[in-house]
């Protein structure tokens, strides 16, 4: 595997040469001046002067997301060829066993993967192949974020941990886990955490609503991995927290009077809103279905158009 990141360097982005690949997509002049006006708009310093951007993309603005993907399709279209001229499957197969590798990109915005079978020195290699690619752009490779792996090591992206391990059930044979990294983990406990510090709402129903869609919204992203575990304890810690608050707010109360009076058969319920139980998501495993996916085009026709009825 080779892991890689390239987002502290679109400071240094070369604005030619990515407006020439805009306007390859782009044909209405008026956004063409939109997007040349956005980058060259300059930067407030903190001292509250302008400085002009002769290179570089604004990070976090409107228009950053689609200037990074069009400046790193340079990569997209570098990774295609050389897949391409592998040939079929049976082609593939025959080239690795011949020692040859094969490779393929997986890209998210300026984070992505390029999944190698082959040597460690042919992963290596592709150090220099991708900076190379990424040169005439102005880009070049983070090296504190960029490394090469073994799959069997495991790696983490988009707040996965990818990893080959034993597979459980089936001795001696492995398969390749996807579940949420400790950083995501740790993200999602620490917002736990602040959401039920004490006297930041007034009732648990206001506590409810702003607890709830954040684990909703963080299990409906990783339920399409190996994360049951993660889920419970989740739902067990959120849980404790939410009991804690509850004890802080009502000093006066017993235990019993407590569990009595907010937490009626162990349900966190107030006002008609009830806590969401991330230990009951549905893991539901993401299947490849390639080309098995209905495209938007693969419904229109363009024959002559029906007669009206």
């Amino acid at each position: 595997m080779f892991e890689a990141d390239i987002k502290a360097c679109f400071d240094e982005i070369d604005h030619t040469t990515l407006m020439g690949r805009v306007r390859r997509r782009i044909g209405d002049k008026r956004v063409l001046g939109l997007v040349k006006a956005f980058l060259r708009a300059g930067v407030l310093s903190e001292e509250g002067l302008n400085r002009e951007t002769i290179t570089g993309a604004p990070q976090g603005g409107i228009l950053s997301p689609l200037l990074a993907n069009i400046a790193l399709s340079v990569l997209d279209e570098h990774f295609a060829r050389k897949w391409e001229a592998l040939g079929p499957y049976w082609t593939r197969q025959k080239r690795c066993r011949a020692g040859e590798p094969a490779m393929k990109l997986v890209r998210y915005a300026d984070d992505f993967v390029v999944m190698i079978r082959g040597s460690r020195g042919d992963a290596e290699a592709l150090w220099d192949e991708v900076g190379s690619v990424l040169a005439p752009m102005g880009l070049r490779l983070s090296e504190t974020k960029t490394r090469v792996c073994h799959i069997d090591e495991g790696f983490d992206f988009l707040g996965w941990r990818i990893q080959r391990r034993a597979w459980r059930g089936r001795a001696g044979k492995k398969a390749v886990y996807t579940y949420p990294s400790k950083k995501a983990l740790a993200s999602i406990i620490d917002k736990v955490r602040t959401l039920t510090a004490r006297a930041r709402h007034r009732t648990l129903a206001d506590l409810l609503r702003r607890l709830n869609p954040v684990l909703r919204g963080w299990c409906n992203y990783f339920r399409h991995g190996v994360s049951s575990r993660t889920f419970s304890y989740v739902d067990h810690y959120a849980f404790w927290r939410i009991v804690n608050w509850l004890r802080k707010r009502h000093i006066g109360l017993n235990k019993h009077t407590l569990i009595r009076r907010y937490l009626p058969g162990w349900e966190i319920r107030d006002g008609g809103v009830e806590m969401f139980r991330p230990q009951v998501v549905a893991i539901e495993r993401y299947r490849y279905r390639g080309t098995k996916i209905p495209t938007p085009w693969s419904s229109v026709t363009t024959g002559p158009a029906a007669p009206a009825a």
